[in-house]
């Protein structure tokens, strides 16, 4: 059985104590730990890691500046701890490159799953290694997406909606569809995310903008060779 490496970053040690209790039971991830932002770089930098529990309110540095550097570097997927729930506040978090968001306080078991559901994409991420349509370019080993063969610095979100249409060229999905496919669990707020997601992946792709298709009144698609 492949080991998931977690890494857990909270200025509170009873809050990782719980999460290392609970999601150690399982034999298949193996935790470790930070207490503030500086520390979790230094951590990152030496040891490769399969997820990042981050908690937004730290002391020295914040979660979303760690979320920063991480992102300058690697695509591992994050999950944030936080204890405000807006949407503006996620919306800022999923332009950093935020996989998820939980909100304190949580249970266990809900961190548990989201953390099962991101993995779960992740690997399945890997089934099909490359992906050319025209001359834009998918790589699901790496996660690296190429427009004219140039690197496309998509957050992780980003990437996954793009995957997600990719694997399902032609098919119409309606916001909700899309959030439970991507996001991977009921999202608890304005569907608008979806919109907002979209947006940012249509200016990343450049020309290929319009393969991303408006289905009015529905919600989205993506069908290749659509002019602009």
């Amino acid at each position: 059985m492949a080991v998931t490496r977690v890494l857990i970053v909270d200025d509170e040690k009873r809050i990782r104590e719980m999460i290392r209790e609970y999601i150690s039971a399982a034999e298949e991830y193996q935790v470790e730990e930070a207490a503030d932002g500086f520390e979790a770089l230094d951590i990152f930098k030496l040891k490769g890691y399969d997820l990042i529990i981050l908690d937004v309110m730290m002391p020295k540095m914040d979660g979303w500046s760690v979320c920063r550097e991480i992102r300058k570097k690697s695509s591992v997927p994050i999950i944030m701890l936080t204890a405000r729930g807006e949407e503006y506040d996620k919306l800022f978090g999923f332009e950093l490159g935020v996989d998820d968001y939980i909100v304190k306080p949580f249970s266990p078991k809900e961190l548990l799953a989201r953390i099962k559901a991101i993995i779960r994409r992740s690997t399945k991420a890997g089934e099909q290694d490359y992906v050319k349509i025209d001359e834009l370019e998918i790589d699901f080993n790496s996660r690296n997406v190429y427009v004219n063969g140039t690197l496309k610095m998509l957050t992780p979100k980003e990437y996954e909606l793009l995957s997600f249409f990719v694997r399902n060229q032609n098919h119409v999905f309606n916001r909700e569809q899309l959030l439970d496919s991507v996001w991977g669990y009921d999202f608890i707020g304005d569907d608008r995310t979806v919109d907002t997601h979209v947006k940012m992946l249509r200016e990343n792709l450049e020309e290929y903008r319009n393969y991303i298709v408006t289905v009015w009144g529905v919600g989205y698609k993506f069908q290749s060779g659509v002019k602009k």
